[in-house]
């Protein structure tokens, strides 16, 4: 198989703040051909947890997302601090926006969220047996709702497009595949 990596002949960083780092790169294909700027953004790595209650409930975050004007339905998630487990910030993440808790966590996988112009990958997990503890924590400018959906009112909302965080649907079916929630043909 030939190899279809670039050369990076230069990088050059348009912006950067603590969240988001913007860079221009000069990239050399394998014909010889160069692109020019190739923009790449730089986020931190995170993780998104399926919450699943004893009695088969999902619990997931309601809040308003301004880049598409749209108020969202979402598993609880957020950055993975550096050097952070990504198991470790996936409970505390879920904790600290749901209050709930439960120690019985699977890692399910990771991908790059989107790799033609990000670096970051995201860290899913599905935790069983969640309990609340009455104790949510939500970051500072996070104004969310904790909600819980039945089973079945998670798969309707899921077949009927009801979720916009297009990262997340692949973690949601491979939940439902390790619960054994999808009816095969």
């Amino acid at each position: 198989m030939r190899d279809l990596r670039w050369k990076v002949l230069s990088t050059s960083y348009v912006y950067e703040n603590k969240w988001f780092h913007a860079r221009a790169d000069s990239c050399e294909l394998p014909d010889g051909r160069i692109i020019e700027p190739y923009f790449v953004v730089e986020l931190p790595d995170f993780c998104n947890t399926i919450v699943v209650t004893k009695d088969e409930h999902i619990i997931m975050v309601r809040q308003y997302r301004y880049p598409i004007d749209q108020t969202t339905y979402e598993l609880p998630g957020g950055v993975i601090e550096k050097g952070e487990d990504p198991a470790i910030a996936a409970l505390r993440e879920m904790r600290e926006e749901t209050g709930y808790i439960s120690n019985d966590i699977e890692f399910l996988y990771k991908a790059a969220a989107n790799p033609a112009l990000n670096i970051n990958t995201a860290h899913f997990y599905l935790v069983r047996n969640a309990e609340p503890s009455g104790k949510d924590q939500p970051d500072e400018l996070e104004d969310i709702d904790v909600v819980r959906f039945s089973k079945t009112e998670f798969i309707r909302m899921l077949q009927e497009n009801k979720f916009q965080h297009g990262v997340q649907i692949g973690g949601m079916y491979a939940a439902m595949i390790r619960l054994g929630w999808l009816n095969y043909p």
